[in-house]
């Protein structure tokens, strides 16, 4: 029922780009404004942001001399081969004899941009770092943030590798992690915190810091390789495990690693981390760690986490697969502010909520025991500027005209994709052979050239059918002097790909799924100075939304997609300049800086809003058992549902255990305690299974009967009060309700469909209220009627009688006002002033009026109390005896509450 979900998630203020956020500056200046309002409410912030991420963007390889003592084994170096346009030019000279040895060779990599810059290390130090390539988009976002706030990196060194000064000619094996000794970690994590990226540092910006991670090698392979990789990602992108490997994965396997990782990072972060510190945690990878990390201390208890998800995520049905759903989702819940990179996806994230978890959700979020944790979507840019710079390279010139030659009179299509089955290769190569089938005109006369990089876990099977599609195709079409597909599976060198995506005609980006997609943008960004030639992306795309002048397809469809690709090459000029400028628009101006700067101000957002979420703080219990030691008299109030039995879906099943019960009747045998049970529950259920504890004082159905200790007694606090209301709410729940009450009157089919409506309720009548419980029913069914119940009583019946709604835990209570269980605790505490000691305990909606009572007692810097005579004391004692205001002997420190 996804598409049907309610609209909680739908963006506002703080989940759209405003007009104000189009620019850089406009977002900085936002995030200024909220910063000063934060200060003057004295709120702390630090002025740092943590960003936590899977591994550094730095490779560490150790110096393999005899000096360090470390010698690894040495192999031959790889073969430098030539680039895509050099063996395009060969190809031009050399006759294809056959055209199933058309197919184009697979190369070896090619240098890459990650070797542009030296490894850095003193001649002294045994340790050599560089840049790492990959995840240019985020690292460029975090490292624009250094302009305003100091930036720390946290994460994975990755594996360390071993050179020979850092020559790129080098073979590399790996260190084992179990080798490197205290010292060795002491030294390297000096190295890292000095380390400089040419690219850390610009106009404005600063230097960021960097924190590593060290992992153990079964930890690390077994988190990413394993968990992260054979289980996560292909769910994450629509792909059930036994669709993708011969083998289904056991995902009991790595789930050890996944979790032991994540506690890794978690207790790193907590050694660094300030309060008053901003962070933003990404990815799948590191799904536990908030959770992880509230739960280490107090400070880190309170501390602002961000979550930023930069895969899709699935829908409900497809999540609910995962084994261990409930801990990854209540991980993800740990932080007070998750982000997708579209709408859709917080859609299915909160869907997932409150199916697997039973959470509820509320406007903008999921409310877990009280706690909102927000979702809002903002996606991914690039850095526009470095990609315009770039573009200039001298390299780029000569091969973009090398190109063109090659190719004249011809449309080029380029594609660019990791060798990976989530990235539809195969159907963007089926809809290219269905092009060229139904469109023979474009027979020699159209050109694809796909690119793809090797995968970081092999892919034999793929990578075999996309090589027999490729020749299939070019024996199918190609002739002597042709190819139709040219398939380069190689990494290129920054230089090829700029030429290639700026000679292009056509772009063509197809993925079954996908979060962030950079060539798309860096294609607009390379077209703007030749061809402004059309963009097809697949509408299954994290970025789709945004880049909404591209010509969007779904890439099932070959037939579509063969319509389209002959639309978009023969699209007219004037439309191809309308369509590229309102692309360019939106990449040079959502950028990956200003990303990086929105997240900042959707965190800052969250700071100081009521119901934040965040752990319940700890209790200092030392302080507690001192207090409860040294008092004359103390006062312990327990919520019943929730707090002294779990909560279940039928509401006669929640009976205290034996040591629940064995530890009550024990509070209540002590003379100088006083125990109340303050509940929801009717008092015949309260009698039936805690009435033999005659020391104990009951509240039933949320304050309207009372029983004192000792007694046998109970006190209707509602007989001088109005009732009337209660058949109409009655009547009410009863059409929000599947059980039919009136059997005899409901004889037609229409009659029948309204009393029908929410399969899986029932109504609870007690002697003074009226429960309506959804628990049993669908979660989003239940949740979307009981918000239409709930319209239907505040505009219609609450505006006219006596009476308040309480929105519980799965359930609708309607009961008459100024009678709650936080009016209860105000009796019993101006009857009982000489305690000095108090403990209440609860964990719903319903339990918020006692912590409400009893916080409001204290005004700001006052250390003592007086109580007025509450409503509840004059409805049981009568107004002649409760008219007078008592002195509390309760102080702040002998107060204690699970609020």
């Amino acid at each position: 029922m996804d598409h049907n979900y309610p609209s909680e998630y739908s963006t506002d203020v703080q989940g759209e780009v405003t007009s104000q956020e189009s620019t850089l500056a406009g977002v900085r200046a936002i995030v200024s404004k909220l910063e000063a309002d934060l200060h003057s409410k004295g709120i702390t912030l630090s002025g740092r942001i943590i960003h936590v991420t899977h591994y550094l963007p730095i490779i560490t390889a150790l110096k393999q001399n005899s000096d360090n003592g470390f010698v690894a084994p040495i192999s031959p170096p790889k073969t430098p081969v030539a680039d895509i346009v050099t063996l395009e030019a060969e190809r031009a000279h050399h006759a294809v004899t056959t055209a199933s040895s058309a197919e184009s060779v697979q190369t070896p990599l090619s240098p890459t941009a990650g070797t542009d810059c030296p490894p850095e290390g003193s001649s002294s130090s045994k340790w050599l770092l560089s840049p790492r390539r990959g995840h240019t988009a985020m690292i460029s976002g975090i490292r624009s943030l250094s302009s305003t706030h100091e930036q720390i990196l946290l994460a994975w060194t990755g594996d360390i590798e071993t050179g020979h000064g850092g020559s790129s000619q080098t073979h590399k094996s790996s260190v084992p992690a179990a080798t490197l000794t205290d010292e060795d970690k002491i030294t390297l994590e000096a190295e890292i915190s000095n380390y400089t990226s040419p690219l850390d540092l610009g106009e404005g910006k600063k230097k960021v810091n960097y924190v590593p991670v060290f992992l153990d090698d079964k930890v690390a392979h077994g988190h990413y390789e394993g968990y992260c990789k054979t289980i996560l990602w292909p769910l994450f992108h629509y792909l059930l495990w036994e669709d993708i490997a011969t083998e289904v994965p056991s995902e009991s396997k790595h789930w050890n690693a996944y979790v032991q990782a994540n506690e890794a990072y978690a207790q790193k972060l907590a050694e660094i981390y300030r309060p008053g510190d901003l962070i933003w945690v990404h990815d799948y990878h590191l799904l536990l760690l908030p959770r992880i990390f509230k739960s280490i201390s107090k400070a880190t208890a309170d501390a602002y986490v961000g979550l930023f998800i930069h895969t899709p995520f699935p829908s409900s049905e497809i999540f609910r697969c995962l084994p261990r759903r409930k801990e990854i989702l209540d991980g993800m819940l740990g932080a007070n502010l998750v982000v997708f990179q579209k709408f859709s996806y917080g859609r299915h994230f909160g869907s997932s909520c409150v199916r697997v978890c039973g959470y509820e959700s509320v406007h903008g979020g999921i409310d877990v025991a009280g706690q909102i944790t927000r979702i809002l979507h903002c996606s991914v840019g690039v850095d526009a500027d470095r990609i315009s710079q770039d573009i200039l390279r001298p390299g780029v010139a000569p091969k973009l005209a090398t190109l063109r030659s090659l190719y004249e009179g011809k449309k080029i299509i380029i594609a660019r994709d990791k060798l990976d089955v989530v990235k539809g290769i195969v159907q963007k190569l089926k809809a290219f052979e269905k092009l060229l089938k139904d469109y023979p005109q474009w027979r020699g006369k159209v050109a694809m050239i796909q690119v793809t990089s090797p995968s970081l876990t092999d892919a034999p099977k793929l990578e075999r059918q996309v090589s027999e599609l490729v020749a299939h195709i070019n024996g199918e079409f190609g002739s002597l002097d042709f190819i139709p597909v040219h398939h380069y599976h190689q990494t290129i060198k920054k230089d090829d790909f700029y030429a290639l995506l700026s000679v292009a005609d056509l772009a063509l980006i197809t993925p079954l799924r996908d979060g962030m997609n950079t060539t798309s943008m860096e294609y607009v960004i390379c077209q703007q100075q030749t061809n402004k030639a059309p963009l097809i992306l697949s509408e299954f795309m994290g970025i789709s939304h945004t880049m909404a002048e591209a010509l969007q397809i779904n890439p099932w469809d070959l037939g579509g997609v063969a319509s389209m690709i002959n639309r978009a090459l023969l699209m007219p000029e004037e439309e191809r300049a309308s369509r590229q400028a309102a692309l360019y628009k939106v990449v040079t101006t959502h950028t990956s800086h200003t990303w990086a700067a929105i997240l900042v101000r959707m965190l800052l957002s969250q700071i100081g809003t009521e119901n934040m979420a965040h752990h319940t703080p700890y209790m200092d219990q030392s302080s507690l058992e001192k207090s409860y030691a040294t008092a004359s008299r103390r006062l312990l109030l327990f919520d019943y549902d929730g707090t002294l039995t779990p909560i279940v879906k039928v509401p006669s099943m929640a009976v205290p255990s034996e040591a629940t019960l064995q530890a009550l009747e024990k509070l209540s045998e002590d003379p100088r305690n006083l125990v109340y049970i303050i509940s929801g529950r009717d008092s015949g259920f309260l009698e039936h299974h805690l009435g033999h504890l005659k020391n104990i004082g009951f509240s039933a159905e949320h304050g309207c009967f009372l029983r004192e200790p000792g007694s046998t007694t109970w006190k209707n606090l509602t007989e001088t009060l109005d009732m009337s209301w209660m058949p109409e709410v009655e009547e009410l729940f009863e059409y929000y309700t599947e059980v039919i009450t009136n059997i005899t009157l409901l004889l037609s089919v229409q009659a029948l469909t309204f009393r029908q409506r929410t399969t899986g309720s029932f109504i609870e009548m007690k002697k003074s209220s009226i429960t309506w419980h959804y628990r049993a029913a669908d979660p989003e069914w239940g949740l979307f009627q009981c918000k239409q119940c709930l319209d239907l009583l505040e505009n219609n019946l609450v505006p006219k009688r006596p009476i308040e709604v309480l929105i519980g835990k799965k359930n609708l209570e309607v009961r008459p006002m100024a009678i709650n269980k936080g009016e209860i605790v105000k009796r019993i505490l101006y009857n009982n002033p000489k305690a000095e000691f108090v403990f209440c305990a609860g964990d719903d909606k319903t339990d918020e009026d006692m912590f409400r009572a009893l916080c409001t007692l204290f005004t700001i810097g006052s250390t003592s109390a007086t109580m007025e005579p509450p409503a509840s004391a004059k409805l049981i004692d009568g107004e002649e005896n409760a008219k007078d205001p008592v002195s509390l002997a309760l102080t702040r420190e002998g107060l204690f509450s699970t609020a």
